[in-house]
């Protein structure tokens, strides 16, 4: 499973500033499209590795922030997000088809 985290640290590491992408692309990404649930759980260990991850860019496949709650305070993944320009309605990412990012189309396997 450390392995599978590992992967998915350095995919999340490379979603740029001002993007988004969701546990499931990362999962397809990685070979394993029904495993976004863990991408989800690498997310939630992730908040104490270094390099540091940039899990407030991963969100569901709506565009919710449904990881919200294992980051420190309520609103802290939602303020991350705003500090890089993004605007968050309703815990749901504002244009989230136009921020999204796939790291099957934007990175090379």
């Amino acid at each position: 499973m450390d392995d599978f985290f590992d992967l998915v640290y350095q995919v999340v590491r490379q979603i740029p500033p001002g993007r988004v992408s969701s546990y499931g692309a990362i999962a397809r990404y990685l070979g394993s499209g029904k495993s976004a649930r863990t991408v989800g759980w690498a997310m939630n260990a992730s908040h104490h590795v270094q390099p540091p991850v940039p899990a407030h860019r991963v969100v569901n496949r709506n565009g919710m922030l449904s990881g919200q709650h294992h980051f420190e305070g309520p609103g802290a993944m939602e303020a991350l997000l705003n500090a890089e320009g993004i605007s968050v309605v309703d815990h749901c990412v504002v244009g989230f088809n136009e921020l999204f990012w796939d790291p099957s189309v934007e990175l090379m396997l």
